[in-house]
């Protein structure tokens, strides 16, 4: 039998973690754990996401073979997530896959950096 691991966090690089910790503070709700230049975390006191200064680091196009991750979150309302997100330094892509004639199934954002992560909506 294959030891069973409990996901501890995931680690983001980017240029800026102090900036990026913050961005992602500000929707998630996450306490900031720790605020560095080189390195930065935030999390819930269960899972915590981390962020480690690459400084060449050069964010993909959207959309792109060359996308290694993107994030997922839960908001009960996805349009006003998206408005506010990109208020706090989001951008918004014109590709988006989960916007059809039906309406919206979640939307694409690239946080300040230009990784992607998705807004989707609450479970029905």
């Amino acid at each position: 039998m294959t030891t069973k691991a409990k996901l501890l966090a995931f680690t983001i690089d980017c240029a800026e973690p102090k900036k990026l910790a913050a961005f992602y503070h500000q929707i998630t709700g996450w306490d900031i754990q720790y605020s560095e230049d080189e390195y930065a975390a935030i999390g819930d006191g269960t899972r915590s996401i981390y962020f480690g200064r690459v400084p060449d680091r050069k964010p993909v196009t959207w959309p792109s073979p060359d996308k290694q991750f993107h994030l997922d979150f839960r908001v009960p309302d996805v349009e006003k997530a998206v408005e506010e997100y990109i208020a706090l330094g989001a951008t918004r892509p014109e590709f988006q896959p989960g916007v059809t004639e039906e309406g919206v199934g979640w939307i694409v954002l690239q946080d300040p950096d230009g990784h992607l992560f998705c807004v989707c909506p609450e479970k029905s």
